[in-house]
């Protein structure tokens, strides 16, 4: 059940890229100055041998875990692909984070050596402890610190090798590790090509975060896979993002409803873009899809996927996509809509999203040192998603909700309960819930009810918000903290979180 007929590794597609697309563009990289720099394919392989050979001098075989705290940069990129492979594996974190949550991703994963900005070296440094650390200038496109002694011994690595572990937010209130392999990522850029109709001569535009699943899984695998380039944004700019489609001629691009959003609050159509094909997620108004087409120049597409589904298992028709609906299942994905007891509901009617395939191959490894929760998150052969959808008669898929317990801030899964145990941890905190706040932009945010201890009533809400800054990454802070004497709770004491709902849309 959704197996994939020829799997490879991720190493193997590379190898095969840099035979057939060698003198191709590979990577142009638009600076936080604006400054752009360009590698060809056989370049950017001149790169990860360098870079491949100062992991290796710093301990890193087969197996090694390397940490990257890295923004959108051909420091990432190069590391990444150099550890991919050696065999290797990349454990990528927000760059952003606290040093809490850096600190429980170093710990979970043990990796021999890990890279961050010099400009946050000190957050980083606090998490990390004796970790082996290598300061990076983002924005560097010389990329000298990775010496001049290439690694070209490569290492024979298998599908099921561990090729990343990515963190996502759990219900338990642990962030779940994702284990992805060779595999995988090979499956991730066979099936978004296909889904995208990528060819050679067309150029991802990524302005998403390398570290999330979307940039390396849609974009990136995607593009190494059929010998496309890559036009990386060091960040993400609303109001310069249709200006940056047309300087780098960009054909193809993966986005949220969140960015649309702004890119329709602070931009303004260009001429003479070249995009004919547009990923997004979640989402968007009639009247937004409406003006987004008109300034793209054409209709995007929305998706469905999740870090553990790798591709996106579920896309919209090229010739005459709904933004409404998810889509038809993805060529060499299957999907159904199941009810509780893994029955199949008819169509029209609400049920959970489930997707068959094969663990290590067209579906995620499983869960880091986890047995347990990756045997819950399987019925049978079956994932299940947490998200609920129903499927009309042509066999198009539309949104019904997630997991309570699970918001969606800016296309970032963000789990109450990781944030309600960080509230908790504060001294002053008795009790905490966390609920969602539609947001036009985000299209949720956290917003926090607390009790306080009795011996720190004084305790204000701005401190616990500079609390929050301190121990959680941006898209999981709170956007408001509500003190209350007590929280709402059922007759067997659970809490009523619909009615903290419903007091903040009253407020």
């Amino acid at each position: 059940m959704g197996d994939w007929v020829n799997p490879q590794t991720f190493s193997s597609v590379w190898e095969r890229a840099i035979g057939l697309h060698s003198d191709k563009v590979f990577l142009r990289f638009e600076d936080s100055q604006g400054v752009i720099s360009v590698w060809s394919y056989q370049e950017f392989d001149e790169v990860i041998q360098r870079a491949a050979g100062f992991l290796s001098e710093a301990g890193v075989k087969k197996g090694s875990a390397v940490h990257l705290a890295l923004t959108n940069s051909p420091s990432f990129v190069a590391v990444w692909l150099a550890s991919m492979r050696l065999g290797a594996w990349i454990v990528p974190s927000d760059p952003q984070a606290g040093e809490t949550e850096l600190a429980g991703h170093l710990e979970r994963t043990l990796p021999v050596m890990g890279f961050c900005a010099a400009s946050r070296s000190e957050v980083y440094r606090r998490a990390c402890g004796s970790l082996q650390v290598v300061e990076v200038d983002e924005d560097d496109a010389d990329l000298t610190f990775f010496g001049q002694r290439p690694f070209l011994a490569w290492p024979a690595v298998g599908l099921q090798d561990r090729a990343a572990v990515m963190f996502t937010s759990g219900t338990t209130g642990l962030p779940k590790g994702v284990e992805v392999t060779q595999a995988n990522y090979a499956f991730a850029g066979f099936s978004m090509a296909q889904a995208a109709a990528l060819g050679p001569g067309d150029r991802q535009l990524v302005v998403l975060p390398l570290f999330h699943a979307n940039a390396q899984y849609y974009s990136f695998a995607s593009a190494i896979w059929t010998g496309a380039s890559v036009a990386l944004m060091a960040s993400f700019s609303a109001s310069r993002f249709l200006e940056q489609a047309k300087r780098h001629e960009a054909t193809a691009v993966s986005l949220f409803a969140a960015p649309l959003r702004m890119i329709l609050a602070r931009g303004g159509p260009v001429e003479g873009l070249a995009l004919r094909h547009c990923w997004f997620a979640q989402n968007i108004t009639p009247d937004q899809y409406a003006t987004v087409s008109s300034w793209f120049g054409c209709s995007p597409r929305q998706l469905y996927g999740m870090t553990e589904t790798i591709a996106a298992v579920l896309t919209d028709d090229s010739t005459s996509p709904n933004p409404a609906s998810m889509g038809r299942a993805t060529e060499g994905c299957v999907v159904e809509v199941q009810g509780p007891g893994g029955e199949i509901v008819a169509a029209g009617s609400v049920g959970e999203i489930v997707v068959g395939g094969k663990p290590g191959v067209t579906l995620f490894a499983g869960y880091l040192d986890d047995p347990q929760t990756t045997s819950q998150s399987f019925r049978g052969e079956w994932f299940l998603t947490g998200d609920r959808a129903y499927c009309d008669e042509i066999g198009r898929y539309f949104f019904d909700g997630r997991h309570s317990d699970v918001l969606k801030v800016a296309g970032e899964n963000v789990s109450v309960v990781e944030v309600e145990a960080v509230l908790a941890e504060h001294p002053g905190v008795s009790e905490v819930a966390v609920v969602g706040r539609p947001d036009a932009i985000r299209d949720e945010v956290p917003v926090a009810f607390v009790v306080l201890n009795p011996a720190q009533q004084d305790l204000s809400e701005e401190a616990l918000l500079r609390w929050c800054e301190e121990h959680l990454s941006r898209s999981k802070r709170p956007r408001e903290v509500v003190v209350l004497e007590e929280l709402p709770r059922t007759s067997v004491g659970k809490i009523r979180k619909y009615l903290l709902t419903e007091m903040e849309k009253s407020s």
